[in-house]
């Protein structure tokens, strides 16, 4: 019991609690008077326990409980209700229920409380006197609050890397608001200078301290809670000078490997936030033409296309259409023809396609026979694709990346869902995100801007086999048939970094497959692959995202999560002697994510 109520009060500003609930009673003409303060002792755990009830309006009630000897944290009580002498109140937040019997002298309460689904206790209320009452600990006790001026406090404004979350210190008048995971909606917690680097709360028992390096500049504050100290790392913080100082380098970095490679164009992106910051294209769009690129030139993206189809996937599932859990073979019974299945396996599972762990071979035999024909017949290329596609591992076992793995995840997705995943993907992914300039397939509007493929061995250039893919390119539509701009993945990189909208995936729900789901890793730890995304360990970050190559074309797609930025990288050439967009994207991510 003791362990479960310190999880309030040690992650109370992450899990914000609800505010005191007013409950109408049945009977409140005649319904006894509850109002004031009670206490007594939780048994089995030995805890002094108070909780104060106010009269809320005729027959209602608010209160809140505390826990002496742990803080004396205010947690407010969800419902509280009186039924004649029978008394019963809830804290959601603690997964807590009382239920007890008000004496007929209104003086005291016996009852049980339980919580998380532990055996009720006995807690046992009285009214106190003045000489028997707990002192309410006052968490300001002790802490004095000063003035400081508003270029102090804006110093320490910022995002903050707490634990798994990510905390927002915002400047409010003569104190730092707090605000937790989720943004302003959040109640905020409300710290007060005690010196120009010391703060408390004047309602938890709570302290912060920020710190600064040797050129006095902010790196973080370190919480000190409950016999704790938790420790916050400051994120990024970009002014216009340092973001474009960085672009400047990331210039450098690019022109000069353009340089070496000048074949076909390059356009690079970076992302910060909710806009797309700066972006400039090196090269021609068509080198025949003399077309030069630029932010309106349209490129294939290759197996960037499977974090669309991780979308779909996440907003199905947010739906509760699916279940990451659910068989494949539940909307899709043609996956029974893939060979080699082991016998006596489970079947496999959408968690499974969506983390490359189902156990399928990278390609169906003879591939060149599937990866052509219209995108609008991709699903009938797929399901004559599966006999010549076979199980290499048992499901669930080890990591190994499947093109048509995510073929059948985006047919099996399209039967959920009962909608084409060509028509699906366009109006609950591109729509709401405004990606006005992305396609799953050629049309007139798109080949005016789209850029000419160039396949590069040694000397030679091959600018025919990437044309032909463009009439049609087999099952690998949900794995790789993407069209689209610069501007429009800025789009769905801010969408990836939390910025919405909420109508495509909430952020909150969004940063939860992001982080709380397995990942498959490799024996270093040092990279990974979730639910269409890679990770790579970088060396004071993570990055996050994807790449993709098809036939004349690459690019790819990392952001620093916790800071809020990112690089796109598109190019119309792929090759031995082509550009590396790969590994340009990780340097340009690595100057952009210096401390």
């Amino acid at each position: 019991m003791k362990k479960l109520l310190l999880c309030v009060v040690a992650f109370s500003l992450l899990v914000q609690p609800a505010l005191p609930a007013q409950n109408q009673q049945a009977s409140p003409a005649t319904a006894p008077d509850i109002a004031g303060v009670w206490q007594g002792t939780l048994t089995g755990g030995n805890l002094r326990t108070i909780i104060r009830i106010v009269k809320a309006g005729s027959g209602s009630w608010s209160a809140t409980l505390y826990s002496i000897d742990q803080g004396g944290v205010g947690i407010p009580v969800t419902s509280i209700t009186l039924d004649g002498s029978s008394l019963k109140f809830s804290i959601d937040g603690l997964r807590g229920n009382y239920v007890g019997t008000l004496s007929p002298d209104n003086a005291s309460i016996q009852g049980d409380w339980s919580q998380g689904g532990g055996a009720p206790r006995p807690l046992n209320l009285v009214r106190p006197t003045k000489e028997t009452a707990w002192e309410i600990p006052d968490p300001a006790k002790g802490h004095t609050q000063i003035a400081l001026g508003s270029k102090v406090l804006y110093d320490y404004a910022g995002r903050y890397q707490l634990g798994p979350n990510i905390m927002t210190a915002a400047a409010n008048g003569d104190h730092i608001d707090l605000i937790p995971p989720g943004g302003p909606g959040g109640r905020p917690l409300e710290i007060f200078p005690e010196s120009e680097r010391e703060f408390f709360s004047k309602t938890l028992p709570i302290q912060v301290s920020f710190h600064k390096d040797a050129q006095g500049n902010v790196t973080e504050f370190v919480m000190h809670q409950a016999g704790r100290d938790i420790t916050a790392k400051r994120l990024l913080q970009f002014t216009a000078e340092t973001l474009k100082a960085r672009c400047d380098a990331i210039d450098t970095l690019v022109a000069a490997a353009f340089a070496k490679h000048p074949i076909g164009s390059v356009t690079v992106g970076v992302v910060s936030g909710n806009q797309l910051a700066w972006t400039k294209s090196y090269g021609n769009a068509d080198m025949e033409k003399k077309i030069l690129a630029d932010k309106d030139t349209i490129y294939r993206i290759g197996s960037i296309t499977k974090m669309f189809t991780a979308v779909m996937l996440e907003q199905l599932a947010d739906s509760e259409k699916v279940h990451l859990s659910d068989p494949v073979e539940k909307y899709f019974p043609e996956i029974k023809t893939v060979r080699n299945r082991y016998p006596d396996a489970p079947p496999i599972t959408l968690i499974e396609l969506a983390t490359h762990t189902s156990g399928l071979g990278r390609e169906p035999d003879n591939t060149a026979t599937y990866v052509k024909g219209p995108v609008a017949d991709w699903e009938k290329t797929l399901i004559a694709a599966l006999p010549q596609t076979h199980y290499i591992y048992e499901p669930g076992t080890r990591f190994f990346y499947s093109n048509i793995g995510y073929g059948v995840l985006g047919a099996t997705l399209a039967r959920a869902a009962g909608r084409p995943y060509v028509e699906y993907v366009p109006e609950h992914i591109f729509k709401p995100l405004e990606m006005k300039h992305t396609w799953l397939d050629t049309n007139p509007e798109m080949l005016a801007h789209l850029s000419k493929g160039y396949q590069v061995t040694g000397n030679k250039i091959d600018a025919d086999t990437p044309q032909h893919e463009l009439a049609g390119r087999g099952y690998k539509v949900p794995n790789g048939a993407i069209f689209t701009t610069v501007g429009d993945m800025a789009h769905f990189a801010s969408f990836l970094m939390g910025h919405g909208p909420d109508t495509v995936v909430a952020a909150p729900t969004l940063k939860r497959y992001q982080n709380e789901i397995e990942v498959p890793a490799n024996g270093q730890l040092s990279s990974g692959y979730g639910i269409g995304f890679m990770v790579t360990r970088r060396d004071n970050y993570v990055a996050f995202g994807h790449d993709g190559a098809v036939a004349g074309y690459q690019a790819a797609l990392y952001l620093n999560l916790n800071g809020d930025i990112g690089v796109i990288m598109l190019s119309n050439s792929i090759g031995d002697t082509a550009i590396d967009t790969n590994d340009l994207t990780m340097k340009s991510l690595d100057l952009l994510s210096k401390p």
